[in-house]
């Protein structure tokens, strides 16, 4: 069978190179399977299964109307859709409960897959508003400061200035996240719901259920634009009398949970989660905040991951403002740990320009897929889109930006595409190549491990003791100097790792202390071996941490701290020290690089994030030749390895390729 698809691929010569251009090419494979990849990996390279292939987010389904998007959707290449039931009438329509089960058998039938969104719009948690009308109790509440109060602390709903009442869907009002009875009624009135009328065979019709942007909520993020939100529906009226004060989250059991945890009544320390820079002030925000991590996690995160785990499915979905770190403690407590409380955590990727999510995004996508790695999974959800094009008049994004932020995502680990992209915005042709695009990607790299050898520590415990809330829209300026210096070296850490080609994963100070230290002096977690790494500046690891610190160095393991002696690292001393072992010659930071190993062959995914073609070479070490994988057209051939152990690397604009090591027995040993 398999000299047959090989056969039916067509010949290119051994030695050829990958095209720069999107015209499609014929494929070659070696029979023998050395220096050309697995014969295995052909079939779903050649018509990538609707498991491998990208779900369209649709929020609509009508009696009868199944059918024409089943085989609208299927023709576009698509491999199956998240979908709700209608949001007229949201979870109370007989009629509508009938249309949505009708289709997603519908779906099913097809051969497509099905993923449940949990939400009438977005933030999940209020099951439309549901939850509230039957439990107003359950709304989300903040503690307030006002000074100018003889008694200056007041818990008061948390709606208005918060993402309840300024998002692009529209102004509801909450639940709380941290009130174990709010998520249990979101739990029945949704989950349940959907069980409910699927029926007996539910795990068989639906793969995981995605939660959208559930949050904390007793923070100021700002109003959105206004153009939006003149179209923004007002669910609940704003009150317009109610004063902007800094605000942390509030539960009716808050202060119970906090005296049973720590000993201590958190009532005579409440100004310090405010204002106060004494180590007792420290004491009392740190406590507090990996209090509400803990609660945000079990609470909202672990809940649903229980009760889908429960009923045979997978939980996923993604948080709020991932990309801005000192917005963490506010919106969710510790985002590494909410996210790892998914069986397939997610990220939002709101803009299909390469160079800009290359930019801007690195932690966005470096969280949920080091909450996989850390806890031994392997599937990263993204919910992409190209809203910010359309919204500032730059967009529908093309074919060659939609594939090249795919392969971005795909080089920190993304498995699983759900598209806000609008098919009517583009060509079938061009839908139907993007879908292409994806499922070829997944076909190597889905089974892939990732492999990077060195970890960035998340610092979110320390920002928690130094972390102010502030009545108006929170922003990095308005913290202490050293929240400041902990969150620009960190940023500054990432986004150099990622422009010198060196992957790496997120550890905060509970997995790293969770972490052993191997014989041969790696650093294991997760079923991942690391072998370096890096502390940003000013961070002070807890003793357990700490420790396991102490050992990985006496074992040979590379620590390096920023700032160290006043000095920061700079991006030569940062590649000197972590020694990578994959380097492109000449530099570029606009080259991505994804790390993987699979059935004992070293994988890379190199991506172009440019509008310019790049040209240089890539050190991988050994001397037998590598096979190269387009995934644009099909195409692959070998790449062969010059002096030095250098792959010579042609790519074009936008482009992206798939770069496979021989054997480990055939090839170098893997380098680091």
């Amino acid at each position: 069978m398999y000299l047959g698809l090989i056969a039916a691929l067509g010949a290119v010569a051994a030695s050829s190179k990958p095209s720069r251009s999107a015209t499609p090419r014929p494929a070659r494979l070696t029979q023998s399977g050395q220096t050309g990849v697995p014969q295995a990996w052909v079939p779903a390279w050649m018509q990538p299964p609707a498991l491998n292939r990208p779900l369209q987010i649709i929020h609509g389904i009508s009696l009868g109307d199944s059918g024409p998007a089943i085989h609208r959707y299927r023709d576009l290449g698509l491999g199956g859709v998240v979908c709700n039931v209608s949001f007229d009438l949201y979870l109370q329509s007989a009629d509508y409960w009938k249309a949505f089960v009708q289709a997603v058998r519908s779906y099913r039938a097809a051969g497509m897959r099905v993923w449940i969104y949990d939400e009438h719009g977005y933030p999940s948690g209020s099951a439309g508003g549901l939850v509230l009308k039957q439990h107003p109790e359950c709304e989300a509440t903040e503690l307030v400061y006002d000074p100018s109060l003889s008694d200056p602390f007041v818990v008061r709903p948390a709606y208005e200035f918060t993402h309840a009442s300024n998002n692009y869907h529209a102004a509801r009002r909450y639940i709380n996240l941290i009130d174990d009875r709010a998520v249990a009624s979101f739990i029945h009135l949704t989950h349940e719901a959907y069980r409910r009328h699927i029926g007996a065979d539910f795990a068989r019709m639906v793969d995981a259920v995605f939660t959208d942007e559930p949050s904390l909520i007793a923070v100021n993020l700002g109003a959105i634009p206004e153009p939006a939100r003149r179209n923004v529906p007002v669910v609940d009226p704003i009150d317009p009398s109610v004063k902007p004060l800094p605000a942390v989250p509030w539960s009716y059991d808050i202060a119970d949970r906090y005296r049973e945890r720590f000993g201590e009544s958190l009532v005579p320390h409440r100004r310090s989660l405010f204002v106060g820079d004494t180590p007792e002030d420290r004491k009392v925000r740190q406590q507090y905040w990996s209090l509400i991590a803990d609660l945000v996690s079990e609470r909202y995160f672990g809940a649903i991951q229980k009760w889908c785990a429960h009923a045979g499915i997978a939980s996923s979905g993604h948080t709020l403002w991932e990309e801005a770190l000192m917005h963490h403690p506010a919106l969710e407590g510790n985002g590494l740990k909410a996210l790892g409380r998914m069986d397939i955590p997610g990220l939002d990727t709101l803009s299909s320009d390469p160079e800009a999510v290359a930019n801007g995004s690195w932690m966005t996508a470096a969280l949920p897929s080091s909450a996989a790695m850390l806890n031994g999974r392997r599937r990263v959800m993204t919910e992409v889109s190209d809203f910010s094009e359309k919204m500032g008049g730059r967009g529908p994004a093309s074919l060659a930006d939609m594939c090249a932020t795919a392969a971005w995502q795909a080089a920190w680990g993304v498995t699983d595409f759900t598209l806000y992209y609008s098919p009517d915005d583009r060509s079938a042709d061009d839908y139907r190549a993007y879908c292409q695009y994806v499922g070829r990607l997944n076909a190597v790299l889905k089974p892939a491990k990732l492999d990077p050898d060195l970890l960035l520590y998340y610092p979110v415990r320390d920002l928690w003791a130094e972390y102010r809330p502030v009545a108006e829209p929170l922003s990095l300026q308005s913290q202490p100097p050293r929240a400041q210096r902990i969150v620009g070296s960190f940023m500054r850490l990432g986004q150099t790792l990622q422009r010198t080609q060196i992957p790496f994963a997120l550890i905060d100070h509970e997995q790293l202390a969770a972490a052993t230290v191997a014989a041969d002096g790696t650093l294991v977690r997760g079923g991942h071996r690391f072998r370096a790494l890096v502390l940003p500046e000013d961070v002070e690891l807890p003793a357990p941490a700490a420790k396991v610190v102490d050992r990985f160095r006496r074992k040979g393991g590379r620590v390096l701290r920023d700032g160290e002696a006043g000095v920061h690292l700079s991006p030569a001393a940062l590649v000197s020290a972590a020694k990578p072992p994959y380097r492109l010659t000449p530099a570029s930071e606009l080259i991505a690089l994804g790390r993987f190993t699979r059935a004992g062959r070293r994988v890379l995914l190199v991506v172009n994030t440019s509008s310019k073609a790049y040209e240089g070479r890539l050190t991988v070490g050994g001397s037998e030749p590598w096979t190269w994988m387009d995934p644009a057209t099909g195409a692959l051939g070998a790449a062969p390895v010059g002096g030095g152990g250098q792959l010579h690397l042609a790519l074009g604009p936008r482009q992206a390729l798939v770069y496979v090591s021989p054997p480990a027995s055939a090839g170098a040993p893997n380098p680091g």
